[in-house]
């Protein structure tokens, strides 16, 4: 195991130019030989865009399946990749709105999607004014990439909290401005957790509600992560503060809007989303299923 952790930190060290070429290869591969989780992809690409003709959709998901190969030499790059090097690749628009939560004194939850590539959003801790940053990450069965997630997602002055523990440490730590806590928030929960589906992309999908319990007995600052991939290797980050209809949030206000926000991301650029998941496999386990269109 030390000898892989070795060989990946050096491969990691590589330049991304070098490494792409590894992505062109790994897309050849996953596209034309081994086909990846086609039939999943193709599926939840068709349900999520039944007015798309089949040749939009392959076009779709050939281009899913070009950036997948970028986000995982991108997410080994991560392992080592500078923080000058972040910025340049990384931008950060909008940084106005963590200055006006910390002004309020309030807390920052910050919700990203699956969108590509979220594991390079976490040098915005050198940039924002919360003194303590906590992007948040799930376990996983492979203890060898949960440890180099939970590094990954604690460099550039991050502090990493396991999915399980954040909540109890978000109602624990006080709320005055000097925290933020970043969720990649449309995880699929476990069958046995879902209690809660919406509209989601035309499908009946669970929905992770672990942040509305904050949203409806806290006073935070919601924000919205909206990726972009500007060019290969270039990014851009948009921050979008998600307030409440009125003086506070209802339950599963945050959720809705959260979700809305994200698909309208994605219909803008439907390729760049974790297509391969299998997001929408536990429909049939939601207890309240919310119709209201988002």
């Amino acid at each position: 195991m030390n000898f892989l952790i070795k060989i990946l930190n050096l491969i990691s060290k590589l330049p991304l130019k070098v490494l792409y070429m590894f992505s062109d290869i790994i897309f050849f591969l996953n596209y034309y030989i081994v086909a990846y989780r086609k039939n999943v992809i193709t599926q939840n690409l068709k349900n999520s865009f039944p007015e798309k003709s089949p040749e939009e959709i392959q076009q779709i998901k050939k281009k899913f399946y070009l950036n997948f190969s970028d986000y995982l030499v991108e997410t080994v790059k991560s392992f080592t990749i500078s923080e000058t090097e972040s910025r340049v690749r990384m931008q950060h628009i909008n940084q106005q709105v963590f200055h006006d939560a910390k002004a309020e004194g309030k807390n920052v939850i910050m919700l990203a999607g699956h969108v590509f590539n979220w594991e390079w959003i976490n040098a915005m801790a050198r940039f924002i004014p919360q003194e303590h940053c906590h992007p948040v990450y799930r376990k996983v069965n492979n203890d060898f990439w949960e440890n180099q997630m939970r590094k990954v997602r604690s460099r550039f002055g991050n502090e990493a909290l396991e999915a399980n523990e954040v909540i109890l440490n978000i109602f624990r730590s006080k709320n005055d401005g000097n925290s933020a806590y970043m969720f990649v928030a449309d995880q699929t929960p476990h069958f046995s957790h879902v209690t809660y589906g919406l509209e989601f992309l035309n499908q009946r999908t669970p929905a992770f509600i672990g942040y509305d319990k904050l949203a409806t007995r806290m006073d935070l600052a919601f924000i919205y992560c909206e990726m972009k991939k500007v060019k290969r290797g270039y990014y851009q980050v948009n921050y979008h503060r998600i307030y409440p209809d009125g003086e506070k949030f209802t339950e599963n206000e945050v959720v809705k809007k959260f979700h809305k926000l994200l698909e309208n991301t994605l219909r803008k650029r439907p390729d760049n989303y974790l297509w391969s998941h299998r997001k929408w496999k536990y429909q049939d386990s939601i207890k309240k299923f919310d119709s209201e269109k988002i």
